[in-house]
């Protein structure tokens, strides 16, 4: 999506006292930083706050536990259509979209060669 991101992931193991979504955001923040640092688009991420100079990331992202198959299916589709809906028109087909991981559920494409089956 243009402004936010959709994840579905499987914790296997706690990463210290930092919560994994916490890990998640402090890792990649610091990532954009250094990708950015070099050119006129980091000062769209400049923060007002104390505490920070930048702010990639919304803070208290939405987070729904995946309790059950029926659950994460119902995520997994509402993830894979967004970029078809109105509102962003993005693609006309689910696996069109570059970002998505429908194509890989499709026809097993993995472009970035990072997406595991929710079955295993």
């Amino acid at each position: 999506m243009p402004n936010h991101i959709h994840l579905l992931w499987s914790i296997k193991k706690q990463n210290g006292k930092e919560s994994v979504a916490g890990s998640f955001t402090k890792y990649t923040a610091h990532e954009f930083k250094k990708m950015l640092v070099h050119t006129c688009e980091l000062q769209l991420y400049k923060s007002d706050k104390n505490d920070r100079q930048y702010q990639f990331w919304k803070r208290d992202p939405l987070a729904i536990p995946i309790s059950s198959e029926q659950i994460l299916l119902s995520k997994l589709d509402y993830i894979h259509n967004n970029p078809v809906k109105e509102k962003w028109n993005l693609c006309k087909l689910q696996e069109e979209y570059r970002w998505s991981s429908a194509a890989f559920y499709l026809n097993g494409h993995d472009e970035f060669n990072m997406l595991t089956h929710y079955k295993g």
